[in-house]
């Protein structure tokens, strides 16, 4: 839950995430079972945090070797000079660097948390939140949304008109 739901007004989702865990693919891990007690690298201040928390299992065996870093680029060239483990951090970034570096990360299919992503405005201000609801709609409804989600992401993660 985040706590700054009530600070703002916001607009209907957008466009869905879920919180993963990216290795190394040469380091053979393939669940969160295999990173007891490995280094965990995540964005400080990010969801990447609560996602782990929430996987209590998860988050016994490795809470004493979280490494808050200060972005998710950084969080990855810490992982690529083997400076933590893995990395926690939206599924979003993490295929789109994926793709970048075709066989140096594996994202693991496990997915510790799914969240939603929405506009966030001056509490109250309704108006300028219609508006651009409104662009959103009629971006989704001509395709737009789902063409630039698909050259992007490689694959429609948009919510708006579905």
């Amino acid at each position: 839950v985040d706590t700054r739901d009530d600070d703002y007004t916001w607009s209907q989702p957008y466009m869905k995430n879920r919180q993963v865990v990216v290795t190394l693919t040469a380091s053979g891990y393939d669940g969160t079972a295999d990173l007891a007690g490995k280094k965990i690298g995540l964005q400080a201040g990010s969801t990447a945090e609560s996602a782990v928390k929430s996987k209590e299992a998860f988050y016994n065996t490795v809470k004493d070797s979280i490494v808050l870093i200060e972005n998710n680029i950084m969080a990855l060239q810490e992982l690529e000079a083997g400076k933590v483990d893995a990395v926690v951090m939206d599924s979003i970034v993490a295929d789109y660097y994926a793709t970048q570096k075709p066989g140096l990360y594996k994202v693991l299919s496990e997915t510790l948390a799914e969240e939603e992503y929405g506009v966030g405005f001056l509490k109250g201000n309704t108006e300028l939140r219609d508006l651009v609801q409104g662009a959103l709609e009629r971006l989704a409804k001509d395709g737009t949304l789902a063409d630039i989600s698909n050259q992007w992401f490689g694959s429609d993660v948009t919510l708006i008109g579905k």
